[in-house]
């Protein structure tokens, strides 16, 4: 199906995507998610497109990330009407999928929070699934420890009401999570290019300045074909979950361990070298058993 300019009268059901930036695009998702056969809704709040009053038209939403942060309605007075919408979805059971900005926007409209990181990340990283990922629709055939590309100096410093947590990471614990039967947030990037984290580079160049940055975009350049591999088969099973929401199990509750509400996991993120090592090396070994003819 031929895209929708964001002035086009909606033909058929689709996906909004919410653009929050102009440095910002929906990219290779966007890409991944046309493949996958959605057809979608671009509007941008930076470029000044008016944001949908409602979702009654779209089967999904899309929601990128930006430079404001997730409460900054005053440099950004399109955020509130973001905010509102996401909320929507949830009550909706719309499928959604807010990066990085975006999840912490679904995190704050649903009653989590949304704080300055203690430290910031940038360039290619590694997270780890947690125990709830395992049943996950988008996040179960993902590896233990999948790459992702970080950019981001504030973080989701409490999940909403019962949310589930699908991956932590040493430096920023709530790396994604799911909220209701079918919104996703994650606060790390999947779509960018090579060209794009280097204009993010070039354009935070007085916050990197203690960075080596040379090092970060070399190791982001090369992490790319890796974050295609790994993530591209997600934006397929979200359109999945578009075309049939209800065909999705709600999120299973952990029971309450540690004195933490049973309303987000409990399981312990695999953080420890080792144990992460480990894991690689049985990923590998069982590799190579698929791959032998």
């Amino acid at each position: 199906m031929e895209e929708q300019s964001a002035s086009a009268a909606v033909a058929a059901p689709a996906i909004l995507v919410i653009e929050n930036g102009l440095d910002a695009p929906v990219a290779r998702l966007g890409d991944w998610l046309r493949a996958a056969g959605a057809e979608l809704v671009i509007v941008n709040g930076a470029a000044g497109h008016a944001i949908p009053e409602s979702l009654s038209e779209y089967r999904g939403l899309v929601v990128m990330g930006g430079s404001p942060n997730a409460y900054d309605d005053a440099t950004a007075p399109w955020l509130p009407q973001v905010r509102t919408l996401l909320a929507e979805s949830v009550r909706r059971e719309l499928p959604t999928l807010g990066v990085c900005l975006g999840g912490q926007l679904l995190a704050a409209a649903t009653g989590g929070r949304v704080e300055r990181a203690e430290t910031p990340e940038y360039g290619a990283h590694l997270i780890a699934k947690r125990q709830a990922a395992a049943e996950d629709p988008l996040f179960k055939d993902l590896p233990i420890t999948p790459d992702v590309l970080q950019w981001h100096v504030d973080e989701i410093t409490s999940l909403p009401p019962g949310a589930v947590q699908l991956a932590s990471s040493p430096a920023v614990d709530i790396q994604a999570f799911r909220i209701g039967r079918c919104a996703w947030g994650v606060q790390f990037h999947i779509e960018t290019t090579p060209e794009i984290v280097e204009l993010w580079a070039d354009e935070d160049a007085a916050q990197l300045a203690d960075y080596d940055v040379a090092t970060i975009l070399q190791r982001a350049e090369a992490a790319h074909p890796d974050f295609a591999e790994v993530w591209q088969p997600v934006a397929t099973s979200f359109v999945g979950v578009v075309a049939d929401p209800d065909g999705v199990l709600p999120p299973r509750r952990l029971p309450m361990a540690g004195g933490q509400p049973a309303s987000q996991s409990t399981a312990g993120p695999i953080t420890d070298p080792a144990q992460i090592r480990a894991a690689l090396a049985a990923e590998m070994q069982a590799a190579r058993g698929t791959n032998q003819h």
